[in-house]
């Protein structure tokens, strides 16, 4: 081989060894920010909403798994970069075909266990409806008004219905619900 060719070679395999180093370098990288992410897992953000007409409570019936068939508050995930009260009040109409006034937080319910889907923190509210039509959406089976609860409620709904009852009549509202 002659010396030239050798040279040649030679820097070849430098170039290759240095651009290997680099892919290297960047699989390191994504190999440290895939293994934080497994950590740094994060929970999902949704809103319910305990709608309290004259004649009772608005519950929609789930069309769709976890809970198909039981009875639910219409409510959903909150979307990147939503407020929450806006996030609330679009499940309300997208679910039951009503549009809402809000009218106070019940609560903020974190049990990592409450929904079989994974860790979702829900933050409830109360409302009232201030119009639209009720009817039920694609993620629904059957909207409706309940003076008394029926038995299958999905999720930990009873116990936000039960808390958004108390908040309701704390602030004056008289709600017409049998438990």
């Amino acid at each position: 081989m002659s010396g030239v060719l050798e040279g040649e070679i030679l820097r070849t395999l430098r170039e290759v060894n240095s651009k290997l180093d680099a892919v290297v370098a960047k699989l390191e990288v994504l190999e440290r920010n895939v293994s934080r992410r497994r950590v740094l897992k994060k929970p999902s953000v949704a809103v319910d909403v305990a709608i309290f007409t004259p004649r009772g409570i608005v519950l929609v019936k789930r069309k769709n798994e976890p809970f198909k068939g039981y009875w639910a508050l219409p409510g959903g995930f909150v979307e990147y970069g939503e407020r929450v009260e806006d996030a609330a009040r679009r499940e309300v109409l997208e679910e039951t075909g009503l549009e809402v006034e809000l009218r106070g937080l019940v609560g903020v319910y974190s049990d990592p266990g409450r929904d079989p889907r994974g860790h979702v923190i829900s933050i409830a509210f109360w409302a009232v409806p201030k119009g639209g039509v009720l009817a039920p959406s694609s993620d629904a089976s059957e909207v409706k008004v309940f003076e008394k609860l029926p038995e299958l409620i999905a999720f930990d709904h009873k116990e936000i219905i039960l808390d958004a009852i108390k908040s309701a009549e704390k602030s004056g509202f008289k709600c017409s619900v049998k438990l």
